[in-house]
């Protein structure tokens, strides 16, 4: 009895930590664009890529803004759709969120 207790706590803050961790992308690598889809993406919108990864099942990219910023900008890789842009700014970081169509 005495583990019962601490087991159902850690199980149930694991399970909330993992609802909250709501950046990750789930979609299927069939349905993913191509990393020049992403490239052109970011050309279009005038950032300068220094890098595009994956990371928890989404493109990242980082690089610079149109305004030389420090960027970092999380995609979704079936629509290319931004989930999250992160900006590095001298003075403090800021995040930007989107909100997702299926939230």
């Amino acid at each position: 009895m005495k583990i019962t207790l601490p087991l159902l706590a850690f199980l149930a803050a694991f399970a909330a930590g993992a609802v909250l961790a709501d950046d990750d992308c789930f979609v299927p690598m069939d349905d993913w664009q191509s990393r020049d889809a992403v490239a052109r993406l970011a050309a279009e919108n005038g950032w300068s890529v220094r890098r595009i990864k994956i990371d928890d099942g989404c493109y990242e990219i980082k690089g610079t803004d149109a305004d030389g910023r420090q960027i970092e900008v999380t995609l979704n890789p079936a629509t290319l759709q931004i989930i999250e842009i992160e900006y590095d700014d001298d003075d403090h970081p800021r995040r930007d969120r989107k909100k997702r169509s299926d939230d």
